[in-house]
């Protein structure tokens, strides 16, 4: 199990097949899923663990756990997925946090740690977000981190807001994690412009 960074309260690692009763756990809960096509079986969260696993593999990243390290108890999983949009392969951040840790700042804290990640450990130039639009959460994280609203995609079948950073407009010192008054993602029509029908 590959440690892979660490931030202030976060160690993020590989899966093992041994996360599996977390896994399991976090993939078949309705309000973590509310936002995915449907809670996961934990056959399917069997498979998940082997996807990463591929995907560490293949990319050199994939979800990763998220362990506090006060606890030692798993949080959550963030990490980077290369996805396809448009025909193009980006690396795209993912965060999914465990319900009894949402408000926290952990899916911040555990997001910001990969992005830095992937701009200078991996070199990458642009990192994506691939966000449902109802998902305000998740919007609300990747605005924090100053990610930037693009455009509507199609992915995997679902709507998706697509939101994206790039390695030169960001200073890669220290992500700063303090409390700030952040104003509601509005995403409306007048925000971004859905096709009708």
């Amino acid at each position: 199990m590959r440690t892979i960074l660490e931030t202030r309260r976060l160690v993020l690692r590989e899966l093992a097949t041994d996360d599996l009763e977390f896994v399991a756990s976090v993939l078949a809960h309705p309000e973590v899923m509310r936002y995915w096509p449907r809670p996961q079986t934990r056959d399917e969260a069997v498979d998940w663990i082997e996807r990463q696993q591929a995907r560490y593999a293949r990319d050199g990243h994939g979800y990763w756990l998220a362990i506090e390290k006060e606890s030692g108890l798993p949080v959550g999983q963030a990490g980077l997925l290369m996805s396809q949009v448009d025909e193009i392969d980006e690396p795209g951040l993912g965060y999914i946090l465990d319900r009894p840790f949402w408000g926290q700042g952990f899916a911040t804290e555990a997001a910001a740690g990969t992005l830095e990640y992937a701009f200078g450990a991996r070199g990458y130039r642009r990192v994506i977000c691939l966000v449902r639009p109802q998902n305000v959460p998740s919007l609300q994280v990747a605005r924090r981190l100053g990610l930037t609203l693009e455009r509507y995609v199609v992915y995997a079948g679902y709507d998706h807001l697509l939101l994206s950073a790039t390695h030169a407009a960001r200073a890669i010192t220290e992500v700063s994690l303090r409390p700030a008054a952040i104003s509601k993602v509005a995403v409306s029509a007048k925000a971004v412009r859905l096709p009708s029908g």
